[in-house]
């Protein structure tokens, strides 16, 4: 009977010892999904920050191409609009040099 009982005792240890390692198997696993997912999480929030960053610079180059184009468009139509008056004034002064 006394082997019947030691053998069972060591049966039961020797499966409980397994089970833990087990158990451990899945700990360390989870432990190492759980890791892989929060680094590449990390990527991704860095990847974000840096594609906004990217959008913000080229929002910026926009719009200074935006306000460049719009001053060059304006300084234009000044010149046009003073050509206009010059124009006019040089027609003027042929009609009174032909009346003369």
């Amino acid at each position: 009977m006394k082997y019947n009982t030691l053998i069972a005792l060591s049966l039961f240890s020797f499966l409980n010892v397994a089970c833990d390692k087990q158990k451990a198997a899945v700990d360390n696993n989870k432990e190492a999904t759980k890791d892989a997912i929060d680094k590449r999480k990390n990527a991704v929030d860095a990847a974000a920050t840096e594609a906004k960053a990217q959008t913000d610079a080229n929002a910026a180059i926009d719009k200074a191409n935006i306000e460049a184009n719009n001053a060059k468009i304006q300084a234009q139509l000044d010149a046009d609009k003073k050509k206009a008056d010059a124009d006019a004034v040089a027609e003027k002064a042929r009609l009174d040099a032909l009346k003369k």
